[in-house]
């Protein structure tokens, strides 16, 4: 690599690999080598994470666990400890604030460092995977790049224990003939719409008339899609992100129908949820709720009140109103409470709040892709 392009390696992203699987292995050690899957244990439970023996077979994060047993029948369930995995998260992130000033933690299992001003970042990468390794027994896979678009890609690309450093221009070349959706930030659905116009590679993406994704897609959209799959990125490391709604909600492990459990259980939340707000400070002036039926009909419905709250009294009773007013006829499969239009304490000294505009005030129902 040029000396130009080594000076260009700013970012890094490290993520754990199979993070909640590999904690549990180093407790049972009798299990490697086998397909490994981490999940809930109630009717409707989704797989955390699964060994990369169980992904052979098609098994993924985010998957009902009743499929996954499909799958793959001889795979070994675990319940999640997630105690022990926020606390084996805190060593590791140590660890790597040890080696890097500016960090920026995004999940328990994966930061981006910045690597502005180190002599050799490769070298102080690896030293950084190999103490992480020593003191926790996990493996990690590590991305360098000029952005954190490339560094995300890259860390991707060779996982487990992979180690991948590319300049922007290297990560054109070995993904232009990837599909657009290997990019984060372009979904599904966007990846589908680029499809309907022929554009089915990031090379070809990348290629396009700016005006013909900007007509398609949105002026803002549009460009930022064409900059994506060039790998052109400007976002910093540690650059903050403000919190705009915090939510809580619950999958039943059975439909509820009766409304006086459905009350009790969004009053739960509803609990729950202004007691994480007031523990970061933070207040919000429009409260929703999500309800699920049973044939996965999704609705939200939201109020706003004159003034930013975290009260457990306020948020309760207009969760628990517009609850009422929308009645769900048939069982509900999921229930959720959101507090959105965050603000920080000390913009707003009040915690309390009355409905604006009465009783009946309320605001249009968020789409489905909106979630509480």
């Amino acid at each position: 690599m040029a000396e130009a392009e080594q000076d260009d390696l700013r970012v890094a992203h490290l993520d754990a690999d199979a993070f909640y699987v590999s904690i549990e292995l180093t407790r049972r050690p009798e299990l490697r080598g086998r397909p490994v899957v981490v999940s809930g244990t109630g009717p409707r439970a989704v797989v955390t994470t699964a060994s990369y023996e169980a992904r052979r077979y098609g098994v993924g994060s985010a998957m009902p666990a009743a499929r996954a047993r499909r799958l793959c029948p001889d795979a070994v369930f675990i319940a999640p400890d997630f105690a022990t995995y926020r606390e084996v998260s805190a060593r590791m992130m140590d660890l790597v604030r040890s080696h890097v000033e500016r960090v920026e933690v995004v999940g328990l299992d994966e930061a981006y460092l910045d690597l502005e001003g180190l002599y050799s970042p490769r070298a102080a990468m690896r030293r950084l995977v190999a103490e992480i390794r020593a003191a926790t027994q996990l493996t990690c896979s590590v991305g360098i790049g000029p952005n954190r678009l490339v560094a995300k890609v890259a860390s991707d690309a060779e996982k487990p224990a992979g180690f991948v450093v590319l300049t922007r221009r290297q990560a054109c070349e070995r993904f232009g003939v990837s599909p657009p959706g290997l990019i984060p930030g372009i979904g599904p659905k966007t990846a589908a719409r680029l499809g309907e116009l022929g554009l089915t590679t990031l090379a070809a993406v990348g290629a396009a008339p700016e005006r013909l994704l900007m007509e398609r897609f949105g002026e803002n959209h549009g460009r930022d899609i064409g900059r994506r799959a060039r790998f052109e990125h400007d976002g910093r490391v540690g650059a903050p992100r403000k919190v705009i709604s915090e939510s809580r909600e619950r999958t039943f492990d059975r439909d509820l129908h009766d409304p006086a459990q459905l009350r009790e259980a969004l009053a739960r939340m509803a609990a729950e949820l202004c007691a994480g707000l007031a523990t970061h400070g933070r207040r919000g002036r429009t409260i929703a709720i999500k309800v699920r039926l049973d044939d996965f009909t999704t609705v939200t419905r939201a109020r706003t009140v004159a003034q930013a709250t975290c009260d457990a009294g306020v948020v309760t009773d207009v969760a628990l109103q517009l609850l009422a007013d929308y009645g769900p006829v048939r069982p509900v499969r999921l229930l959720g409470v959101r507090v959105a239009g965050l603000t920080s304490s000390d913009e707003d000294s009040d915690g309390r709040g009355t409905v604006a505009g009465g009783a009946g005030a309320r605001a249009p129902a968020d789409q489905l892709a909106l979630p509480v």
